[in-house]
């Protein structure tokens, strides 16, 4: 049998396109490729073959249309091809800045495989991978991996809490300001305030919540080896309650970076609309950060203790 095989999906009867494809896959070895010939894009057979599958194949665009769209799918070892968005960022930090420019969310996001993420965005993974291999950090970076839990969860009550509680008065009076000013010609900017008030109060709470109870409890893990429980069952129970106000934080900021044109504040916008657009990015790109510490290395490594692992 061929390494590769190849189907001209333009040559078959609806019905058989799938199945065609699926089988063709079965046949195949590790290493070894499916490559698709269409007159579309054919993504719903990717996320018909993730369920099917899971994580054991990546996705090419060998070619993108307008005319002639040609896939290559590979069978991959499900262990090694599946790394995710969090873990590439875990990683190596800087990559995060090429996920930023190309707006995949590597936080709330980031238990999305990169080829999963390629996909739903229509982004050439090849192109991606380049990208990340030649992204250099300006500065020294930490290794935040292998920073103690505690020191880890105080670095990030003294850096992105407070950078949440020191820019929250300011990010009110400018949404508020520019919202009452211009909201009649520019309706998107009330909606943004909404929003804003909105994120920033469950950030509050969120935070209150961390500092109160899931750091302390974090920190009681790790100075018994994980041997004494206090108020949970298991560290998982506080962990996912966080996830969740993470998913909402991430969906309303998404949502507020949309209102505003990626913060392009108008040409004719006054100095407090684009000072105003200009804090939402910085207060963005710390929370992605913030929320990229937490999901993808505190809490799972907090998970790992309390299992012994």
């Amino acid at each position: 049998m061929n390494a590769n095989i190849f189907i001209d999906v333009t040559q078959l009867q609806p019905t058989e396109k799938h199945p065609a494809i699926f089988d063709a896959f079965d046949k195949i070895s590790l290493g070894e490729s499916v490559i698709i010939h269409n007159d579309h894009d054919p993504k719903p057979v990717y996320y018909q073959l993730l369920n099917l599958k899971g994580n054991c194949f990546s996705w090419t665009y060998l070619a993108k249309g307008p005319e002639v769209w040609e896939i290559e799918i590979k069978k991959s070892d499900p262990v090694t091809g599946a790394e995710t968005l969090g873990q590439i960022v875990s990683k190596d930090i800087r990559k995060a800045e090429v996920f930023k420019k190309l707006g995949m969310d590597f936080c709330c996001g980031g238990k999305k495989t990169l080829e999963a993420a390629c996909v739903e965005k229509g982004l050439d993974i090849r192109e991606v991978r380049e990208q990340l291999s030649k992204e250099q950090a300006a500065n020294a970076q930490h290794d935040f991996s292998k920073w103690t839990l505690s020191f880890l969860a105080d670095y990030i009550v003294n850096e992105h809490h407070s950078f949440v509680t020191n820019n929250t008065p300011l990010l009110k009076e400018l949404s508020e300001k520019v919202a009452t000013k211009h909201g009649a010609k520019q309706p998107e900017l009330v909606e943004i305030n909404s929003k804003l008030i909105t994120l920033l109060c469950e950030l509050a709470t969120h935070m209150r919540k961390e500092e109160s109870i899931l750091f302390p409890y974090i920190k009681t893990l790790e100075q018994t080896k994980g041997k004494i429980k206090i108020g949970f069952a298991t560290v998982q129970d506080p962990i996912w309650v966080m996830e969740s106000d993470h998913e909402l934080a991430g969906e309303l900021m998404r949502d507020i970076r949309k209102l505003s044109n990626d913060y392009n504040a108008p040409a004719e916008a006054c100095n407090s609309e684009k000072l105003f657009y200009y804090k939402l990015q910085e207060f963005e790109n710390d929370l992605f950060q913030h929320i990229h510490l937490e999901n993808n290395i505190l809490f799972p490594a907090a998970i790992a203790l309390e299992q012994g692992n």
